[in-house]
């Protein structure tokens, strides 16, 4: 992510996408990528190395800074599965962990919180993993033809009372 940040702000507020002041370039990049890439790939479509700012479960990909090792399977313009080669070097997560608590602070409500549990997993010993994440509800979307996740989730989430 090559790009100062004002000049991602300013080119990405030049298409009207909405810039936050906690976002950095990877997530500015992010955000234009979702507005006028993904909605264009219809056809099953792989897009791989994400930057590391917006994928902080994702180990460091091998060969390109800034970016990690994650790839998403789009289609019908719609995210269908997330996979990512897992980062267990537990003192590189926590620094991740501190960086997204700092985003969270400054506005950022994607931003992923501390969680030290996962954090003593990690020092015990994580072996070098991966995974996929298919979303069954998304996949359902594409094959009904729905437009609203809200109408192929089986048990939606309850709203309290009053």
């Amino acid at each position: 992510m090559g790009m100062p940040l004002a000049e991602a702000r300013a080119k990405a507020r030049g298409l009207g996408v909405e810039v936050r002041s906690a976002w950095g370039v990877g997530r500015i990049v992010s955000e234009v990528f979702e507005a006028f890439a993904e909605p264009n790939f219809w056809e099953p479509t792989v897009v791989m190395d994400y930057p590391k700012e917006i994928s902080p479960l994702a180990r460091d990909h091998r060969r390109l800074p800034g970016v990690v090792e994650r790839f998403e399977v789009i289609c019908a313009g719609r995210e269908m599965a997330n996979a990512f080669s897992e980062l267990n070097d537990p003192l590189e997560q926590r620094r991740r962990f501190e960086a997204q608590v700092e985003a969270r602070e400054q506005g950022d409500e994607e931003a992923h919180p501390l969680d030290e549990d996962f954090l003593l997993a990690l020092e015990y010993g994580m072996p070098p993993t991966g995974g996929m994440g298919l979303g069954v509800d998304r996949l359902v979307m594409l094959l009904t033809g729905e437009e609203s996740i809200r109408e192929v989730i089986l048990f939606p989430a309850l709203r309290p009372e009053g």
